[in-house]
């Protein structure tokens, strides 16, 4: 991830950076944008519908691997899964469905 990538922060490190003088880097051809009274008032709350919170048995050492890697491990972890899974839906599945 490039250094100046703020992807990696939420809003509210966003907002806590700006508040403390740190310097939050944003491209130069980014629009501008004051949300006024109207956008507020039809603004609404989306949340993924497509997630699902489970419990999963992993090996420790797989996990302290993707936390070491930084803030976002399980959004990596299910990147991980993903690739994965959109690799096999190109494959065939074989007699009685076990791969």
């Amino acid at each position: 991830m490039a250094k100046d990538d703020t992807s990696q922060y939420s809003m509210d490190d966003l907002i806590a950076m700006r508040e403390r003088g740190d310097y939050v880097p944003t491209r130069p051809d980014a629009p501008t944008f004051e949300p006024d009274e109207e956008f507020w008032q039809n603004a609404r709350l989306v949340t993924p519908k497509n997630k699902a919170t489970i419990s999963l048995r992993i090996d420790a050492e797989v996990l302290e691997w993707f936390k070491a890697q930084g803030k976002g491990h399980l959004t990596r972890m299910n990147t991980v899964l993903r690739s994965y899974v959109e690799a096999h839906k190109q494959q065939p599945k074989p007699p009685g469905g076990q791969r």
